[in-house]
């Protein structure tokens, strides 16, 4: 409960906390009280401002309804950020926690391949892997799994610098422990406060890659969307006065990746010894 607590304490980690929950909530649950179509088009209605014939939002260019294209594009949002933050933080943390448990040789090999690939933008590995492979959801979590692990992995070895020397690493290999074992069994979980904070600020930052190359025509592909690709859809009314198509995506994307962002400082002042003893 201490640390429920002090996570209390941090009034933004909170208002993080039940943004995140109303987010998750409005994408998971909402399409069941508002139902819509949103595989068939109704060029009928296309372009509807909100209130018109039963859409709160109105309605896209194709006549989807924008209310529940917004509850859609959150669950494929919030899915590919979520598993693609994990992805990244697994393969960042086992990564890290190996180059800095070994050292040596294998440890500057091993940061010299996270510093080459630290040097790449992101967003630019994403659009030339967006022009060679379909774009699909499960694609994009690998991907962006898979560019997203390098920060993790720098955090974690550094972590695992200082974890190799205490006492009961030490012990455990004077009692026989294999290096895999130690570094599952002693190294990783002394890591965990770093861990768990750095996968919130992961999530964060795999939903606004996800919008960003989806902004940019090169996301998931019709009729699946994401906040991203609703944003490049309402860019062309932008002159028609249609804000209800830029509006309600936009302010998605900036409260989540607020509400992870101070979720994860509540999480920091839970895990940071120095907090504590402040």
């Amino acid at each position: 409960m201490t640390g429920l607590r002090r996570f209390a304490t941090n009034r933004l980690a909170v208002v993080g906390a039940v943004a995140l929950a109303i987010l998750v909530l409005f994408a998971v649950l909402g399409p069941l009280v508002h139902p819509t179509e949103q595989v068939a088009t109704d060029l009928g209605a296309a372009n509807l401002p909100p209130g018109v014939d039963g859409h709160p939002l109105g309605t896209d260019a194709l006549g989807y309804d924008n209310l529940g294209r917004l509850m859609v594009a959150g669950r494929v949002s919030l899915l590919v950020g979520v598993l693609a933050g994990a992805l990244a933080t697994v393969v960042g943390t086992l990564w890290g926690a190996v180059a800095g448990y070994v050292g040596g040789v294998v440890d500057a090999v091993m940061m010299r391949v996270v510093d080459a690939g630290i040097a790449i933008p992101a967003i630019f590995l994403l659009l030339v892997l967006s022009t060679i492979v379909r774009p699909t959801v499960g694609m994009m979590i690998v991907v962006l799994g898979l560019v997203s692990w390098l920060v993790p992995a720098r955090l974690i070895r550094a972590e695992a610098l200082s974890v190799r020397t205490r006492d009961y690493v030490v012990a455990a290999r004077a009692m026989g422990a294999t290096h895999s074992r130690t570094v599952l069994s002693h190294v990783i979980p002394n890591t965990v406060g770093t861990v768990v904070v750095n996968a919130t600020f992961q999530v964060a930052d795999a939903i606004l890659l996800v919008a960003y190359i989806s902004f940019l025509g090169m996301g998931v592909q019709p009729p699946t969307t994401d906040w991203g690709a609703m944003l490049n859809d309402g860019i062309n009314y932008i002159y028609q006065g249609a804000w209800w198509l830029i509006l309600p995506p936009g302010l998605a994307i900036v409260i989540v990746v607020c509400a992870l962002n101070f979720v994860g400082d509540g999480l920091r002042d839970v895990v940071d010894v120095k907090g504590r003893t402040a």
